[in-house]
This record gives structure tokens, sequence and C-alpha cells, in this order.
């Protein structure tokens, strides 16, 4: 019998703490402020509206109906239509693998902030202390020896939350961590506008360029944005609603899971930039001179900031990494659970057997990304998963359901149970203004990439990275399965029906 989630809270907890992640509190901040400021959300709300919301619906649906991860999920709507999952999944591993890394570097400055030991030059703290990087993603440099305890102690806590299963595991560790992190959020939005110059950095955020909005390439960092955040199109929804109880209603449940982790993106936002406000008046300067994105931010400004604080320096640090590492946590143990779930449904492995047979693996590729080259293979692995694999594997998705299947038979079983039903909207979302945006999108960035190549990275590490993707899929689609992995549920609608 396949497990189910102790009750609908602890889905929506596990949901939340998918979509609640590192993106949130170092991603979207950024990427608002410098594509618009307050501009930017109409083009944000109306990316949720048309892509977010629908595509979550479809995916709860697909995982409630047919029971599956997405390999099997989309077995068994139609045999041709498998590789899709795995290419899903294989997305999921990429991004498990590197994103160890990071929560590695969080645990480390959890450390780092009793006493702000990170001194004054926060970037050589960083990059030459803790990470001890070479000079180019061609010079390996071995094992950073510095990070292997950090590393082992994630490792750890990730194995006991996985092998204890979706029940005893994810359940629990989604209901103790995400109360901190919104602890730990609601101390620094408070702190932060309450500081000297906090206004400055709020007005950063948010002070409309409306011209902006003409812009093809704000509309895309919009899209992105959404399915970066929400953590659709790689498996993890499909893989957890498959673990719900036939009645549950998937219909409000998305939009409760995207306006919490939406609202917690602004909210968390707003705090972020007050004390990027504060440390800009602080140091004579425009915040525009301090603000950031990704592990600048969190790793480099936000150290400096807490650095300058009136009071309470090491506490404040404290909260800032424990909220990194709790969503980290809840963020990592879901992309892992989508490949757990596609392994385990194929060849029907206990549990246990299927969390070794994943994270092994895993383990050992994970240490290409603490080796001294490892923040170089990092990001050009994170472009690669997001920019290319997650947008591609969204355009194919709402194309195979909405154009070579019957996305009005999934639009009837995810009304069946739902409090208030959607209309014709949702399919035409998904057939037409998904398909044109994320289309443009995928294409544009391979262009982009074949032709440009990502940043100062040869490109054929990139294609290394693209090859695994693209030969996985194939090779874990051609090894047949057991029989009950395309079979689908009597009551979930077939491709011939």
């Amino acid at each position: 019998m396949r497990a189910q989630w102790n009750s609908k809270l602890g889905f929506i907890l596990a949901a939340i703490g998918s979509a609640v992640g590192l993106g949130n509190l170092w991603r979207f901040p950024y990427i608002a402020a410098t594509n618009g400021g307050g501009a930017f959300i109409f083009p944000y709300l109306f990316a949720i509206l048309t892509a977010g919301i629908p595509i979550l619906i479809l995916e709860y649906t697909l995982g409630k109906t047919y029971r599956s991860g997405a390999p099997g999920t989309l077995a068994r709507i139609n045999t041709k239509f498998e590789f899709l999952g795995w290419f899903q999944v294989l997305i999921s591993f990429l991004i498990t693998v590197y994103y160890f890394a990071i929560v590695v570097w969080v645990l480390c400055y959890i450390g780092k902030s009793f006493g702000c030991t990170w001194g004054d030059d926060t970037n050589t703290s960083f990059f030459s202390d803790t990470l001890q990087i070479t000079d180019s993603i061609t010079q390996v440099g071995g094992i950073n020896v510095s990070l292997l305890l950090p590393f082992f102690i994630v490792w750890i806590v990730v194995a006991i939350i996985m092998y204890g299963g979706i029940n005893k595991g994810i359940d629990i560790a989604c209901k103790i961590c995400l109360p901190i992190l919104l602890l730990c959020v609601i101390v620094i939005f408070f702190r932060g506008i309450t500081l000297p110059g906090a206004i400055d950095g709020i007005a950063y955020m948010f002070t409309p360029d409306w011209s902006a909005i003409a812009k093809p390439d704000v509309w895309v960092a919009a899209y992105g944005q959404v399915f970066f955040s929400l953590s659709i199109a790689f498996a993890i929804m499909i893989s957890y609603s498959s673990y719900l109880p036939k009645e549950e209603d998937v219909v409000n449940t998305a939009f409760l899971t995207a306006c919490t982790n939406h609202g917690f993106e602004i909210f968390a936002g707003i705090g972020i930039f007050s004390i990027i406000g504060y440390m800009a008046y602080a140091q004579n300067c425009g915040v525009e001179d301090v603000a950031a994105a990704g592990v600048g931010l969190a790793f480099v400004v936000f150290p400096t900031a807490i650095s300058t604080l009136p009071a309470l320096n090491s506490l404040f640090g404290v909260l800032f990494f424990v909220s990194l590492f709790t969503a980290g946590i809840t963020s990592l143990i879901s992309i892992i659970q989508a490949v757990i779930t596609g392994v385990q449904d194929k060849w029907e492995l206990s549990h246990s057997k299927a969390v070794t047979v994943v994270l092994v693996p895993a383990f050992i590729v994970s240490f290409l990304f603490v080796t001294r080259a490892g923040l170089y293979f990092l990001d050009l692995a994170d472009y690669v998963a997001n920019n290319i694999g997650i947008v591609a594997s969204g355009v194919i998705e709402v194309i195979l359901i909405g154009w070579f299947f019957k996305p009005e038979k999934i639009r009837a079983a995810a009304n069946e149970f739902s409090n208030f039903s959607i209309g014709k909207w949702w399919t035409w979302c998904l057939k037409i203004v998904t398909v044109i945006v994320l289309g443009y999108t995928t294409v544009s960035n391979l262009i982009t990439y074949f032709k440009d190549g990502y940043d100062v990275y040869p490109l054929w590490i990139g294609v290394i990275f693209i090859l695994f993707l693209v030969i996985g899929t194939i090779v874990l689609t051609l090894v047949k399965g057991k029989p009950s992995f395309y079979q689908k549920p009597d009551d979930a609608p077939g491709y011939d029906d």
C-alpha cells in the first residue's frame, strides 16, 4: 500500500517547505529590484496566475490521480510520455548534488555568526577562507577539507529524514523547520524596518520603473522566478501529491501554497532590503552599490550588514543563517524525494532500498561541489538546471498534457473534490499562454547558451551537464520497469479513454 501524509497540514507544510527555499530569501528581492522594482509585481502576478498556479494545480492533480512520481504518472497517461518524467527526475538529481554544497556553506556561517568571525573583509572570508576558491573551473584544486565536517553533518541530517519516509521523516522535518524559519524571518523583518536607511532599501526594491514592463526580458525573468520559486516542472510536486488521499482538494491547496510562498517572498524581501538599506546608510553610499543576488547577498553583503548593526550582531547573524539552513533543508529533502519516488515506483523497491540507491551516488557526486572549484561547478550546474532544464521541462509538460492528452479530463479530476472549481481559463493558460512564453524562453536560452556560453565557463563543461540529463533520460526510459509501474488506477483517465 502506498504511503500517505499524516494529515493535510503535513502535505501543505511540505509543499510550502519545498517552495519556500533559498531563492525566496536571496533571489526574489534582487530579481524584483533589478527588473522594474514595484512594476515587476505586475508581470510576476501575471506569471503566477497564468503559469504558476495552473501548473501547480496540474501537477497536484496528476500525482494524486495517477498515484505515482513524475515518470510513473506520465507513463500511465501514455508510455511515450515517460521520458519527460525521467528528465525531470534527473534535473532534481542535478540540483540535489549542488544544493548540498549551499546548505554546507550556510552551516559554516551559522558557526561564523558567533562573534561575527567573518571579520571586516567578508569577500575574502567567504571566497578565500571558507571556499578556498581556485582561479577557474578547470583548476579543481582537490577537496576543501575545511568543509568536510559540515558536509557530513548535512548528509547525516538529510539521510535520517529521508530514511524516515513521508510520515516519520519529511512530515516531521517540515513541521519543525517551517515554524523556525517563520520565526527567524519575522525577527529579521521587524529588526530591519526599524533601522536607519531601511526606507531607502525598501524603496530600491519597490519603486516602479514602468518602462520595464515593455521589456521581454522582464517577463521572462518573472516566469523564471515563478518556476524557480514554486518547485514546478522538476518532479517534486507530482511526487509529493502522489501520497495524497483521493479525496484531497488540490485546487484549494495549490492556491494556498502559491499565495503563502509569494507572500513570504515579499515579506522576507522587505526585511532583507531594509537591512541592505541600513548598510548603504552606514557606508554613505547608494543601495544599488551594496545590493547583490545569490551567494553574494547571503555570504558577503549580509555578513557585512550584520557586522554594522548597532547591537545583537551575533544573534541576528545566527537567526539569518538558521533561516537559510531550515529553508535549504526543506527544499533539499523535497528535491531528493522526487528522485526517490521515481526510482521506487518503477522497480517496486522498498523505501529504504530506494533511498540508498539514490543517496549513495548523490553523496559521491556531491563531493565535486566541495572541491576548491566547487562554486564554479555549482554556478554552471545551476544555470543548466534552471535556465535550460526546468524551462524546457515546463514547456514540454504543458504541450504534452495540453495538446496531446485531454486537459479537460484533468480539470474534471481537479474539480471533483474541490471547494471551488477551476474554469476553462485554466486549460487555455496551459495550452496557449504558458506554451508561448516558455517556448520563447526555452529557445532563447538555448540559442544564447550555445552561441555565447555562460559567463567565463568553457562551453564543453556545460554540455556535459546537458548530456547527463539527455542520455540519463534515454537510459532510464528504456530500462523496463515492473508491470505495475505502467498500470494506471481504474478511475484515472487514460490516453485512449
